[in-house]
């Protein structure tokens, strides 16, 4: 019979949560870094196009023709459609979203099938908890937040005014709800106790 191979050495298990750690600074640092331009020269087609042949449509959405409607997902929120899913042919999808209630409650953890998922702040701030991330992140006015896509992540705050504009590709995508995490059950019944 072969001999069970060792449990892993509690010093290999702390180099992988440092070397995990250190990923993830250097990730934060690429995304919070200056603007880089694409290295290719090349134009990807050829251009420039008539109108007939764009690549996406002309379309402007103003106050007037997007009414803000209550928000698909909370009733905290009213949301207006930008018109990209419309432009594009539903690779991008856009909205401008506001809070009409204070913050009550986090929206638990869920994540959603996106390719890219963008979030510029006009005004306040949102708070979000991301799974492989040690420390919430805060997104204030005037900052824009690329979200790992298809990460799992918690809004566990915003402020009463918070106003954003949201990008996501493609326009149309599932949002999967996601079970607590066993650490925050345990710390929320320790609480009670």
């Amino acid at each position: 019979m072969a001999a069970a191979k060792p449990a892993a050495k509690p010093a290999a298990r702390s180099a992988a949560k440092s070397a995990a750690r250190s990923a993830a600074r250097s990730a934060l640092k690429r995304a919070t870094g200056p603007a880089r331009a694409h290295p290719s020269p090349k134009a990807r087609y050829k251009g420039p196009l008539p109108l007939a042949r764009s690549r996406s449509l002309l379309a402007i959405a103003t106050l007037a023709t997007s009414r803000f409607v209550p928000s698909g997902w909370t009733d905290n929120f009213v949301e207006r459609d930008l018109g990209l899913a419309g432009a594009t042919d539903g690779r991008a999808g856009a909205r401008h979203t506001r809070a009409i209630k204070p913050f009550e409650r986090d929206t638990g953890w869920h994540w959603h099938d996106m390719d890219g998922h963008f979030v510029y702040v006009l005004r306040g701030w949102i708070r979000f908890r991301y799974a492989g991330v040690k420390k919430a992140v805060t997104v204030k006015a005037g900052s824009c937040l690329s979200q790992p896509a298809g990460v799992a992540h918690n809004v566990v705050g915003y402020s009463d005014d918070v106003e954003l504009i949201e990008i996501n590709l493609p326009a149309i995508y599932a949002t999967i709800d996601l079970p607590e995490p066993a650490a925050k059950r345990k710390r929320r019944a320790a609480k009670r106790a």
